[in-house]
């Protein structure tokens, strides 16, 4: 039996990929901050008969201490982690300011896959085969990084928001294999394309409504765009660092990939983190 931590679990594409593993006899635990639908994914669990494997883990991963709190949880009662799957985020057409001081998209679509990843690499480093599925934007709609503004608190919009997160997690992908030379972990970045799912619910409307009419017509199913997912968890790619657009490999090339980058990143966010009131 293998054990899977999903964040964003309990709608979507994470609830998508929880059950599937759920249904086939694995242990998931779908983390996300909304009591209803954890309730309602440890009934739909508990309809599998796989209630027993199921668990909700309530967190609220904008904030750090919330993100630091399903390390310290997974690493109490959970030994081995053959799977981390990051699917939370959230569109913001206004900016918001986490308790932490942070620009929401990039605390809860970037930093917690930092401080998450990085929290769990030694549970991941004990299993056979441990992969590390970022869901991301990666190949797709362009964007940048604000290196003199990062919480974006001149000229925000949503969607520069979203695509300067999905460029972060290019490069934290990327960066992989210069933070942890020699792991076993796999880290796979996926962008999985337009699928129906909930993401349109926080858009202003008429432009709600038009998404989500677009969605049902062209958007792909969750059921099918969960497949090349799990079998690339199942399967693992030999290169320490992969990405994916809708299950064709991307060169880990360019700009939106590059060493140097990536390490900036990661300094300036160890700096970020450490900056912050510990009481947080």
């Amino acid at each position: 039996m293998r054990t899977y931590v999903i964040t964003g679990g309990t709608d979507g594409m994470g609830k998508g990929l929880g059950l599937h593993f759920l249904e086939r006899g694995d242990r998931v635990i779908a983390v996300a901050s909304g009591k209803p639908k954890g309730r309602a994914f440890l009934a739909e669990a508990e309809a599998l008969g796989a209630g027993e494997r199921a668990v909700f883990l309530r967190a609220d991963l904008s904030t750090v201490a919330g993100m630091r709190r399903v390390v310290e949880e997974v690493t109490a009662t959970t030994e081995a982690v053959d799977g981390l799957v990051f699917g939370a985020q959230r569109f913001r057409p206004v900016r918001e300011e986490t308790a932490d001081g942070l620009e929401f998209t990039f605390a809860l679509s970037y930093l917690s896959r930092v401080v998450i990843g990085e929290g769990l690499m030694e549970r991941l480093e004990r299993a056979d085969a441990p992969v590390i599925m970022s869901l991301a934007g990666s190949g797709g709609l362009p964007g940048q990084i604000f290196w003199d503004d990062l919480q974006l608190r001149e000229g925000y919009k949503g969607m520069r928001a979203s695509m300067q997160s999905s460029r972060c997690l290019d490069l934290l992908g990327a960066g992989f294999p210069i933070r942890h030379p020699g792991a076993r972990t796999r880290y796979v970045l996926y962008n999985p394309g337009f699928v129906n799912t909930g993401m349109a619910d926080p858009l202003r409307q008429p432009m709600r409504s038009l998404t989500k009419v677009l969605a049902r017509f062209f958007a792909m199913p969750v059921s099918k765009a969960i497949v090349p997912i799990a079998r690339l968890l199942d399967h693992p790619p030999e290169a320490a660092a992969t990405a994916f657009m809708r299950g064709k490999p991307l060169p880990l090339t360019g700009s939106a990939f590059a060493p140097a980058a990536a390490d900036r990143l990661h300094r300036v966010t160890a700096d970020l983190l450490a900056g912050l009131p510990a009481t947080r």
